[in-house]
């Protein structure tokens, strides 16, 4: 699938970005090229490559452990410790420019 001008008119219009004709040109060319290397990625023969493979065991992983069980000092509990109570609502709004007392309020940025 290739990227053409319209679609990169259409993604700027969503993301509300003005693009030169230089611009989009060259957004056009670097997306084809990114596709053009996932095109090439997808070539590659991955069959007998594991699910999760790592590249590089430097980061504490025990290579007697096999598969998932190599990389479990990659996560952690979901633990409660050093919990912060939030600031108060009055403290907060407090440095804002406007409020309503309850709300920040900010301006409007989407004008379609």
């Amino acid at each position: 699938m290739k990227v053409t001008e319209k679609d990169v008119a259409y993604v700027a219009g969503l993301g509300n970005l003005e693009l030169t004709t230089e611009e989009s040109g060259r957004m056009v060319r670097d997306l084809n090229s990114i596709l053009g290397y996932i095109d090439n990625l997808n070539q590659l023969d991955t069959s007998r490559v594991e699910p999760m493979a790592q590249v590089s065991d430097r980061y504490g992983v025990d290579p007697s452990k096999q598969g998932s069980d190599r990389f479990a000092y990659a996560s952690r509990q979901d633990v409660h410790e050093g919990l912060r109570k939030s600031l108060a609502r009055e403290v907060a709004l407090a440095n804002a420019p406007e409020s309503d007392g309850t709300f920040f309020k900010v301006p409007k940025v989407i004008e379609r």
